[in-house]
């Protein structure tokens, strides 16, 4: 199992917009083979940050199935001008569970 990580730098005043259109998103994320799980949780003392934590089956099902699909293409139409810097993706793999 990979977990996908990324900080998303939310431009100030627009997050019930981006919770709107992630809630659209997320259907185009959960359609993709190797898709296990998602989390978007909130920033508490930052607001206008939000965590995403995706699972995937495999690395490959994230950097090249989804991101080379036309489904990706509609999740960058719906997301991407939100962000502020643009955001890094991090994946990794678990080691240890509680």
């Amino acid at each position: 199992m990979i977990l996908e990580h990324a900080l998303l730098a939310v431009r100030p005043g627009s997050e019930p917009d981006f919770e709107r259109a992630f809630a659209d998103a997320r259907r185009i994320i959960a359609a993709t083979a190797g898709f296990r799980r998602l989390s978007l949780s909130r920033g508490v003392e930052r607001p206008s940050t939000y965590l995403l934590l995706v699972e995937w089956e495999r690395l490959e099902d994230h950097t090249e199935g989804f991101r080379c699909s036309p489904g990706y293409q509609e999740w960058r139409r719906l997301l991407h001008h939100f962000y502020d810097p643009f955001p890094e993706v991090e994946h990794f793999e678990q080691r240890i569970e509680a």
